[in-house]
């Protein structure tokens, strides 16, 4: 089923029933329906959109992003949804990528919407436009469905998720309808979704496409938007339990900064799922998180080639971890429903429990490939099998534990370091909120380690207190960060990640670190 086929379902059927939700808007599924058909006929017979033809989706989290994604889905366009907060440069190089034929947008990000479109020749349609030259041409399109609302076959392109570009310049992630409904019904599963699941989604929408948005829809529960600028913990807080939010996703850096606010239980009554993920979190923070909240939490594990669920330390392995399971907090969980998940060794055959190897993924909603860039595809799609790049061990209970990336691995003196190992340290120390460690060039060791950090509200911290508190922890010489950068706050990517090249490059600009 298409999410477009699901909406009209859903309209049907539970009409009344409310299908997304912004602060004081809400849009009920016949609301929905109707103002979808608008959409996609106003694309349709407006703009040229014919199935296949991309239509790429560059606003805030805002109520239209669920009218845009199945609006495109019932014209049968591919839908490509765009973070707002990704550089000039990032989007030149999407844009480049998409070949999108119209660009839905906003009031304060028309100006360069339309210096894109006119750059890559798409008609850019303004959502808060209420003239007939923007959305406001919807009120004279036709509410019918068009005729292309049940033409999608499973094996149609559906959407491209772009990657937020930690690694480089940003792939465009290619699913189809099949990959898109298989998934959806994965993460429902995982996350305990029904129809009465709202689900409150706090980062970015375009990395919500297949976590939250697919999977709402299609079991007929309702979306939340809310604005991903600046997270502030207790307006979240305040939001969720206004809204009787029932799930929700954080990435590790709105976890910390819940704790940092001093939140419990009792500031986020309504929620009994919260997803996390797309970083490593310190095994430290998920005790604390477990025992101010209870074990509500569900961590995924994967990347962005699955839809982001490959393994998950699910409800119940957070129950065991308050029973006194601690040592599962650095672990990634177990394979997810329909997916298989092997580490190899060097040698290519199945790595035996706590022997290292890469971690690689098959599951019947991976990617078709990256779009536009067969080679990229070949490198990381092999045989079927998806290449993590990240290095990782079984334990005897099935388990997945993460050692680290490939690409983040510090070679010193002909060691392998493993960042996280010595985040894990920073982190346990009182004074340190965030912490990342990268490797910096060095003519006699071949890379050298620094730590950047940034500390709690009136806390003070030292390069050598810091040292000794690895010390103290156990690190060897060779793992004690000879450089320590203090700073308000550690650069973050479009989604909310640790952007360890900016750490780097600010690293470099000052000469060192202190």
């Amino acid at each position: 089923m298409d999410i477009g086929v699901a909406v009209l379902a859903h309209a049907r059927n539970t009409p009344h029933a409310t299908a997304a939700f912004e602060g004081d808007r809400s849009l009920s599924y016949a609301e929905l329906d109707e103002r979808s058909n608008r959409l996609a006929n106003t694309l349709q017979g407006r703009f040229g959109v014919r199935p296949g033809d991309r239509v790429a989706v560059l606003l805030r989290n805002r109520i239209e992003v669920a009218e845009a994604i199945v609006g495109c889905a019932k014209a049968g366009a591919v839908y490509c949804g765009l973070n707002f907060r990704m550089s000039e440069d990032e989007y030149r190089a999407i844009f480049g990528n998409a070949g999108a034929r119209v660009l839905l947008t906003e009031g304060p990000l028309r100006d360069l919407a339309e210096t894109l479109g006119a750059e890559f020749g798409m008609a850019v349609l303004d959502v808060d436009d209420a003239s007939d030259a923007g959305y406001g041409s919807l009120a004279s399109a036709s509410s019918a469905p068009p005729p292309t609302v049940h033409a999608r076959a499973p094996e149609d392109e559906f959407c491209i998720v772009y990657t937020s570009g930690t690694t480089g310049a940003p792939k465009g992630i290619l699913f189809d309808a099949r990959a898109v409904s298989t998934h959806a019904m994965v993460a429902g599963l995982e996350y305990g979704m029904s129809a009465s699941s709202r689900w409150l989604t706090a980062i970015p929408h375009n990395s919500s496409v297949q976590i939250t948005l697919a999977p709402t829809f299609f079991l007929g529960g309702a979306v939340g938007f809310l604005d991903s600028r600046g997270f502030d913990p207790g307006a979240f807080a305040a939001e969720a339990t206004k809204q009787g939010a029932t799930h929700t996703y954080l990435v590790p850096t709105m976890l910390y900064r819940v704790l940092e606010a001093g939140l419990e239980r009792s500031a986020l009554p309504t929620l009994t799922s919260i997803g996390y993920g797309a970083a490593p979190i310190a095994p430290d923070r998920v005790t604390e998180l477990v025992r101010r909240f209870g074990p509500v939490f569900s961590q995924l594990y994967g990347m962005a080639e699955v839809a982001s669920i490959a393994t998950m330390l699910r409800q119940n392995d957070h129950r065991r971890i308050a029973e006194g399971r601690t040592d599962l907090t650095a672990s990634a969980g177990r394979p997810s429903f329909l997916t298989d998940v092997r580490v190899v060794n060097d040698e290519g055959g199945d790595a035996a429990p706590g022997e290292r190897g890469e971690v690689l993924f098959h599951t019947p909603y991976t990617m078709l490939g990256y779009h536009r860039n067969p080679e990229k595809t070949a490198e990381t799609l092999v045989d079927g099998w998806v290449r993590s790049g990240d290095i990782g061990q079984f334990d005897d209970e099935g388990y997945l534990y993460i050692v680290d990336r490939k690409k983040d691995l510090i070679i010193r003196g002909g060691y392998n370091i493993t960042p996280s190992e010595i985040e894990n340290v920073l982190y346990a120390h009182p004074a340190v909120l965030e912490a990342a460690v990268v490797g910096l060039p060095d003519t006699e060791w071949g890379e050298s380690v620094l730590a950047a950090v940034a500390l709690r509200a009136g806390a003070t911290l030292d390069t050598a207190e810091l040292q000794a508190h690895c010390r103290a922890a156990g690190l060897p010489s060779i793992k004690v960060p000879g450089q320590v950068l203090t700073l308000d706050s550690l650069p973050k990517n479009a989604v909310g990640k640790i952007a360890k090249r900016s750490v780097v490059e600010i690293a470099a600009g000052k000469g060192g670190a202190r």
